[in-house]
């Protein structure tokens, strides 16, 4: 197989799982176990491109926040967004440089699954009893800033899954505001890690050594596929739970255990 169609298929590989909870790490695992392993750059970069899907999906509620900042529901719901992310920043960066990481092989990935499954499961039932709340508050700012730390340090959790669950848990039931907000707090956050990375790279000299045509259409293909699937999901998960989610992520996770070298 050549290294294109490799980084084509690795790039909707990403735009298909990034946004659902199911692990886009655990998804690439699986794939560059077959399709050859590829640099933190490559991984971190079209990750990025799934989240420029974001921005196209979301644009009108981009637009309607940065244009009515005069409006207080608006400036409230931008700091808690700022909020999530500088807890992300001031969290996660200290985190990476004392390389507080765990290796992105099978059974670190696969128990992540597993457990993300059940906590899934745990943050429905909960948010099935609690009033239909879209009103983010603090707390859940703050929440959705350590959770995405939380999936940094442990493969496998899903960024997405691991703040939409906690945001439900924490009291924002209604699974699309929950996802909304997660969704626009990726936006900062995931660009902020690609450019992270470029600047290692560009420190570290080695900007030369990248297969830049093949970061680039996984880039693009990650994008594309990833617009399909956010327009698709929001439009979901207005009328059903993320359970079939939790239940594919705990088989998978089993699946990953028992069929790939622990060491892979």
């Amino acid at each position: 197989m050549s290294d294109l169609f490799s980084a084509l298929l690795l790039g909707i590989i990403e735009g298909l799982t990034e946004f659902l909870p199911v692990s886009s790490t655990g998804h690439l695992l699986i794939a560059q176990h077959w399709l050859g392993s590829r640099s933190d750059f490559f991984n971190i970069v079209i990750q990025a491109g799934a989240i420029v899907a974001v921005v196209l999906v979301l644009r009108q509620r981009l637009w309607s926040l940065a244009s009515g900042l005069g409006q207080a529901d608006n400036r409230d719901y931008v700091l808690k967004l700022g909020t999530a992310f500088l807890v992300t920043a001031l969290v996660g960066l200290p985190v990476r440089l004392l390389g507080w990481e765990l290796p992105e092989t099978v059974t670190p990935v696969a128990i992540a699954l597993i457990i993300g499954g059940l906590w899934m499961l745990l943050a429905e039932k909960r948010a099935s009893l609690l009033p239909d709340r879209t009103t983010v508050t603090w707390t859940v700012a703050v929440g959705v800033g350590l959770a995405q730390v939380v999936a940094g340090v442990f493969p496998g959790t899903s960024r997405s899954a691991a703040a939409i669950f906690l945001a439900m848990f924490l009291g924002l039931s209604r699974r699309a505001a929950a996802a909304e907000f997660v969704f626009l707090v990726g936006i900062p956050t995931m660009f902020a890690a690609s450019g992270y990375a470029l600047l290692e790279m560009a420190s570290e000299g080695q900007l030369g050594n990248e297969a830049w045509v093949e970061v680039a259409l996984a880039f693009v293909a990650s994008a594309l596929t990833g617009f399909v699937v956010v327009k698709w999901l929001l439009g979901y998960i207005k009328n059903h739970s993320f359970n079939g989610f939790a239940w594919y992520r705990i088989a998978l996770g089993i699946g990953l255990l028992l069929l790939l070298p622990a060491g892979s």
